[in-house]
């Protein structure tokens, strides 16, 4: 096995790292200012290491049948994990990845470079402009995956930006949000009204430690205009090495309680994690 050199390089909006894993000889972990934001395995673009990843790519899995290719717009690149993940369970797929971190851009292109022909195409602009400027009813599956440091920024948090969605996503599209949150939910709360207001069939995928309480964590939103395959996803989310479980219906409106939809002036970003709630190592 080669021995691989960490990377470490400043980039738009902090310090990036690329650190080797040492159990695979072509698999690297990217960090920014210490936080996780990716892990690749070149050899192996089908593994998907971090949970929320997983769930994501559930909700990619059940989005159309027979590894159907879809066109999918990545909100957030970081070491375009997810995007990998679709060209290799679903070829012939078309795929713009819009990333803010032009720097980072560039140290991913040059050290985790994708495979000629992968149908992915990425793009160093603002997830919401970038959105607003899109055709409608041009995507499959929408994947929100936005993180400024730790934290979802607030402008990709409100009404208008789910209104925008739902504009961009084909009528029987999906979207599928990364989010974080702990007790007593107020973030997550109002991010499930805000999309309860413009889609009618919302599930959320989560951890019963992170639903329970107990802990910080991430929560995938999923979100659609038409019903889609919740058992097919409760059935993939049950049995992950991580089990997670999947709420909808009555369960999910508990949840959601008097939580109301966030307009543009009101919307803030996710809050900030405890310490050491996504360390590494």
């Amino acid at each position: 096995m080669n021995e691989q050199i960490p990377v470490l390089r400043e980039v738009d909006h902090g310090t990036a790292r690329l650190m080797p894993d040492v159990d695979r000889e072509r698999a690297w972990l990217l960090t920014v200012d210490g936080a996780p934001q990716s892990y690749v395995d070149l050899d192996a673009p089908d593994h998907l290491e971090f949970e929320y990843a997983r769930r994501l790519g559930h909700v990619a899995d059940t989005a159309a049948t027979g590894g159907a290719p879809l066109d999918v717009l990545h909100l957030g690149g970081g070491a375009l994990s997810l995007p990998r993940y679709v060209a290799a369970t679903r070829p012939g797929s078309w795929q713009d990845v819009v990333e803010a971190d032009g720097g980072l851009v560039a140290l991913v292109a040059e050290h985790l470079p994708l495979p000629d022909g992968s149908g992915v195409t990425v793009h160093t602009a603002d997830a919401r402009r970038w959105l607003e400027a899109a055709p409608a009813a041009s995507a499959d599956l929408i994947v929100g995956d936005v993180f400024g440091g730790s934290r979802v920024p607030a402008h990709l948090t409100s009404l208008t930006y789910a209104r925008e969605i739902r504009r961009v996503l084909r009528p029987e599209g999906i979207y599928a949000a990364n989010l974080a949150d702990g007790a007593p939910f107020a973030f997550l709360r109002s991010q499930l009204a805000t999309f309860a207001a413009v889609f009618p069939e919302l599930a959320l995928i989560a951890e019963p430690a992170v639903l329970r309480g107990r802990r910080f964590g991430n929560a995938v939103l999923v979100a659609s205009g038409v019903p889609f395959d919740l058992p097919g996803l409760a059935r993939r989310a049950a049995g992950d090495a991580f089990p997670a479980r999947v709420e909808h219906g009555e369960a999910l409106a508990r949840l959601i309680g008097d939580a109301a939809p966030v307009a543009d002036a009101e919307a803030v970003a996710s809050p900030v994690p405890p310490e050491g709630a996504f360390g590494i190592g």
